[in-house]
C-alpha cells in the first residue's frame, strides 16, 4: 500500500480501548490496520500502552493455580485455531510496496486483495464478510470509481478504513490511510473519486440504516 499524508486519525476512546484489549474484535481488526499505517496514531497507541503499564505495576499481585500457565497456552491455542487465518503462514511473505492490504489485515484474511471472494450487492459495489468473534461485523467494501453508497444512518459505530482510492461524504474526503468514525448521530452518502475502485476495511457494531427500499432489502440479505 502507498504510503500517502493521513488526515483523519482514531480516537483516543478507541486507542484506549484497543491498548486495554477491550475493543471487539472487528473493530480491534480496523485499528490494528490502520495504526500499522499512521505514525501518529501508533504513537499515541505507545503513549496509552505505557501508562497502562505504569497502572498495571500498581496492582497488588493475586495467588495463580498451579496448572495457570498450560491452560493460559491451551486458551491461547483454542483462540488461534478458530480464526480463519491459519493459511496465512503458508503463503509467501508480501513485501510492504508491493501488497495493497497492510500487513495485519493481511494474516487475518491470508493474503492480499487477490485472495478476496467479492459478492456483488449492487450498484457495482462488492462486499466480503471477515469472520470475527462477538456481534460486531468486519467487511471489506470494493466501490467501483464515482459510484456513491446509498444515504444511510447508523444504528451504532462504524469504522470505515480507505486501503485503496478514496470517498467523500458530507463531511471530508477520505483517502488511503483516512479512517472515519461513525456514530447514530451519522447519516451521509459516501462517493467513490474517479479512478480505481475505492477499497475499504469497514467494522459496525449495529446495522446500517438505509433510507430507500431497496437499499433497505439489500442491507439486510447482506447483513450491513
Amino acid at each position: 500500500m502507498t504510503r500517502t499524508e493521513i488526515k483523519h486519525h482514531l480516537t483516543d476512546a478507541l486507542l484506549m480501548a484497543y491498548s486495554a484489549g477491550t475493543l471487539p474484535e472487528a473493530f480491534s481488526l480496523v485499528v490494528a490496520t490502520h495504526v500499522s499505517l499512521c505514525d501518529e496514531c501508533r504513537a499515541r497507541l505507545a503513549e496509552f500502552d505505557t501508562v497502562g503499564g505504569e497502572v498495571m505495576e500498581g496492582v497488588e499481585g493475586a495467588d495463580l493455580s498451579d496448572d495457570c500457565f498450560e491452560a493460559t497456552l491451551a486458551m491461547i491455542a483454542a483462540n488461534h485455531d478458530e480464526r480463519p487465518r491459519g493459511k496465512a503462514a503458508a503463503r509467501p511473505v508480501i513485501a510492504r510496496d508491493e501488497a495493497l492490504f497492510p500487513k495485519p489485515l493481511r494474516d487475518w484474511v491470508g493474503g492480499d486483495v487477490d485472495s478476496v471472494k467479492w459478492r456483488a450487492i449492487g450498484g457495482g459495489v462488492k462486499q466480503a464478510v471477515i469472520r470475527t468473534k462477538g456481534r460486531e461485523n468486519a467487511y471489506l467494501l470494493r466501490i467501483p470509481g464515482g459510484v456513491a453508497v446509498p444515504d444511510h444512518g447508523h444504528g451504532g459505530t462504524e469504522l470505515t478504513l480507505v486501503l485503496q482510492g478514496a470517498f467523500s461524504d458530507e463531511t471530508a474526503r477520505f483517502a488511503a490511510g483516512d479512517v472515519e468514525v461513525a456514530n447514530e448521530e451519522f447519516e451521509h452518502t459516501p462517493v467513490a473519486e474517479p479512478g480505481p475502485d475505492c477499497i475499504c476495511l469497514a467494522a459496525t457494531d449495529a446495522r446500517l440504516r438505509f433510507k430507500g427500499i431497496v437499499p433497505r432489502l439489500a442491507g439486510r440479505i447482506m447483513g450491513i
